[in-house]
């Protein structure tokens, strides 16, 4: 059970990989943009982590599911895909609803 977690992100990861290359909404539609814009998202949601570690805020708890890797103390690699998937997630539907309007 010990990868459980990071085995969910990366399931979860596919799955809009593979709706965002279906519909080719973002990265298979302009992948360097999607690129940056993610890569960009993921550094100021980790510059945050980063200010609430140092703060006190956020720790690691006692969960059996993540992997023990950690990128800094008190941040696990996990959150480096859980915050891929929330910015991933949400610029697909950005650009889905996008379209949308441009086409209604």
């Amino acid at each position: 059970m010990q990868w459980a977690y990071l085995a969910g992100l990366v399931v979860s990861l596919a799955g809009l990989g593979t709706l965002d290359w279906r519909y080719r909404v973002a990265l298979f539609a302009e992948p360097v943009r999607t690129v940056v814009t993610l890569a960009l998202s993921v550094v100021v949601f980790l510059v945050w982590d980063f200010i609430g570690v140092g703060l006190g805020i956020f720790f690691i708890g006692d969960t059996e599911y993540l992997s023990g890797l950690t990128i800094a103390p008190e941040v696990p690699v996990e959150e480096v895909f859980f915050l891929t998937l929330l910015t991933y997630q949400t610029l697909l539907l950005w650009r889905a609803f996008a379209r949308r309007r441009e086409t209604a």
